[in-house]
């Protein structure tokens, strides 16, 4: 649920101030209490994140494969990737590396 501010419109957010939750306006500051309109979940203290890293070599093997042709050395398996490089409203860049040679290049949708 979204709340926008009486006096000028603005969005307004949720800050918690000494255990009470308010809803805020960032522009104008006008406070209002939460009022069981919606809930403020908090991350727990000591919450870790797992994060996998793996070495270079490991990483392009997981990747999946596909049947394209390398414009270096012409083999005709190549592992892909997509990735947002331009606007939201653009298609994603699609990567590719050659199998054989290890050339990269790129599709844009």
């Amino acid at each position: 649920m979204v709340e926008f501010c009486k006096k000028c419109g603005n969005l307004m957010v949720v800050e918690k101030i000494k255990k009470k939750s308010y809803l805020i306006c960032k522009r104008c500051g006008t406070k209002e209490p939460l009022k069981g309109k919606m809930s403020i979940k908090e991350v727990k203290p000591g919450v870790k994140k797992e994060i996998i890293v793996l070495k270079k070599e490991e990483g392009i093997a997981q990747l999946p494969k596909t049947k394209m042709m390398c414009p270096k050395c012409e083999n005709m398996e190549a592992y892909w990737w997509m990735q947002q490089t331009r606007s939201a409203d653009e298609p994603p860049t699609i990567f590719y590396k050659c199998t054989k040679c290890g050339y990269s290049w790129r599709s844009y949708g």
